[in-house]
């Protein structure tokens, strides 16, 4: 019996022996031709990785250069990096025009929330000719932001042509109204509602001084509110001070800041806002129920017509 080893030489043997030199050249072309479609595989292989490395080099700088882009956004400065006719503009000045719509923020919160940002942008487009004013207590007359800071929310209202975006100085702003003497001897760390009281009297001075429209960060604006001169009914015998509008030095408000003041009372919620507007509203205007305001009142006194109030 023959082995198998012995078989295959046999065969090999067998092989030379049939092909002679004549017979293995002309394998000779074949054989080169396979070696050339090889190398030209090998050469198209090496084509191909390294497009797909460069591809994935370009992928990579683009995601790094995005990354730096929103690094940028987050830590860089909140003044400086709007244009220069805004970054220049003097808050007394833009407000002084009596049209603007104000929005505050009397913590020192500084990362608005995505429903405050929503109702700024939202008055920014239903009144693109109006200056829309943010005054933040949180921030201050320098340009830079913590370093820490994510406040991306920033970038995007400050992008916005009409929004600006300034500090809230309490006690400048309160200079020469009736809220003065009350703000300084008032002590804000033994108040319970203080944020909500500081609002309260930071829209009445501001509108006092100033006019145009002040709104809550959670009012969402539907279309222009027509009237100059104009409260907001929160129920049947309840007025609002959530959105209001009026224009620069109205009595009404200077009775507002008055009884503020002579019948302050923090310890009650809402003593300060809507009832205060409430009760000044029953003296001007001698009513017992909003619902006897006439047809023509009645549009700008209902809020729900041009603006929305959005609860989280």
């Amino acid at each position: 019996m023959i082995s198998f080893p012995v078989l295959n030489w046999e065969i090999s043997w067998w092989f030379i022996r049939k092909y002679s030199r004549k017979n293995l050249s002309l394998l000779r072309p074949q054989i080169l031709t396979n070696c050339k479609f090889l190398a030209r595989r090998n050469r198209l292989r090496e084509e191909d990785m390294l497009k797909e490395l460069q591809l994935s080099l370009w992928v990579v700088l683009l995601l790094a250069c995005g990354f730096l882009y929103q690094l940028t956004l987050k830590s860089s400065c909140l003044f400086s990096c709007l244009p220069p006719s805004k970054a220049l503009r003097d808050p007394e000045a833009l407000l002084g025009q009596g049209r603007s719509i104000v929005f505050l923020e009397t913590s020192e919160r500084m990362e608005p929330s995505p429903l405050v940002s929503c109702a700024v942008e939202s008055a920014a487009r239903i009144y693109p000719e109006q200056p829309v004013v943010f005054l933040m207590k949180g921030l201050n007359d320098s340009t830079q932001l913590p370093p820490n800071s994510t406040a991306s929310a920033f970038s995007l209202l400050s992008a916005i042509d009409n929004v600006f975006l300034f500090p809230l100085d309490m006690k400048r702003l309160f200079e020469d109204t009736p809220l003065s003497s009350w703000y300084a001897q008032v002590n804000s760390s033994t108040e319970r509602h203080w944020l909500y009281v500081s609002s309260d009297a930071c829209r009445l001075a501001v509108i006092w001084k100033y006019g145009g429209v002040y709104m809550d960060t959670d009012v969402i604006s539907i279309r222009p509110i027509p009237d100059e001169n104009f409260l907001a009914a929160q129920s049947s015998k309840i007025s609002s001070n959530g959105v209001f509008g009026f224009l620069p030095r109205h009595p009404f408000l200077w009775g507002c800041m008055e009884n503020f003041v002579e019948h302050y009372n923090s310890a009650i919620w809402g003593h300060q806002g809507p009832h205060l507007m409430t009760r000044m509203l029953r003296v001007w205007c001698k009513l017992g129920d909003f619902q006897e305001v006439s047809p023509e009142l009645t549009s700008a006194a209902n809020p729900s017509l041009f603006a929305e109030e959005a609860w989280p």
